[in-house]
C-alpha cells in the first residue's frame, strides 16, 4: 500500500510540497489551502511505493477522475492526470484544466487522498479561483472513466506555507479512509500568493 504522505517546506515564493514517509496520524476536520497561478504551485515528490489496493470500502466507480464537477462554484472542468518528473508536480497550463496526481490514490479508492491541483487566477479565469469560499456539506462530484463519485466536502483551510509546512503530513497523508484533496493558491498580495488553500471531501 502507498504510505507515503505530503509534507511541505517553504520553497522560494511558491512552497513545495515534499512526498515523505512514515504517514503521520489521520487528523481532524482539516481544511484546503490553495496555491497561486501566477507562482505556479508545486508539489514536490518523492519515489513512491505502491498504489492503494482494492477495499471493500472501494467505490464501485472508483477509477481514473475525468472531470470535476462543483455545483456551489458552477465548475465542471475536466482533469487530466500529471505525473511527477524530476518530483516536482505541476498542474496543467490552463487554468480552466485540472491535474490529477496519478501515482496517488484515485477517485473513490478506499485508502488515501485523491489529489487534485489546478490554477487560481487572480484576475479570474482559473478553475479553482473561489475553491476556499466552499464549505462543509457542499457538494463535489468527480467523473470517473467508470461512472461517478460523489462527495461532500467536510473542511476548508487557507494555510500560511510555513503552517502547512509544519501539518503537510496529515493533510496530504496517502493512508487511512479514502478522500479527496483539492488544492491551490490563495492570498494574493499584488505581486505573489503567500497561502495555499485545501479542500477535503469524504465520499457520501
Amino acid at each position: 500500500m502507498f504510505a507515503a504522505v505530503l509534507t511541505a517546506s517553504a520553497l522560494g515564493a511558491t512552497g513545495a510540497l515534499l512526498l515523505v514517509r512514515p504517514a503521520a496520524p489521520e487528523p481532524p476536520a482539516v481544511t484546503p489551502v490553495v496555491a497561486p497561478y501566477l507562482m505556479e504551485p508545486e508539489v514536490r515528490l518523492q519515489a513512491r511505493t505502491d498504489r492503494p489496493r482494492a477495499h471493500p470500502g472501494r467505490s464501485p466507480y472508483a477509477g481514473r477522475p475525468v472531470r470535476l464537477v462543483v455545483p456551489s462554484l458552477h465548475v465542471d472542468a475536466p482533469i487530466v492526470p500529471i505525473t511527477a518528473p524530476g518530483g516536482t508536480l505541476v498542474p496543467p497550463s490552463d487554468p480552466q484544466t485540472l491535474g490529477w496526481w496519478s501515482d496517488g490514490a484515485g477517485a473513490g479508492a478506499a485508502h488515501g487522498g485523491a489529489l487534485v491541483t489546478g490554477h487560481t487566477v487572480h484576475t479570474g479565469g482559473g478553475a479553482f479561483d473561489h475553491l476556499a469560499t466552499l464549505h462543509p456539506g457542499n457538494r463535489v462530484t468527480v467523473r470517473t472513466t467508470a461512472g461517478a463519485v460523489r462527495y461532500a466536502v467536510t473542511g476548508v483551510t487557507v494555510y500560511r506555507k510555513a503552517r502547512l509546512a509544519r501539518d503537510a503530513a496529515r493533510v496530504f497523508r496517502q493512508t487511512g479512509p479514502g478522500r479527496l484533496v483539492l488544492v491551490t493558491c490563495d492570498d494574493w498580495d499584488g505581486v505573489r500568493y503567500l497561502s495555499n488553500a485545501v479542500v477535503f471531501a469524504d465520499p457520501v
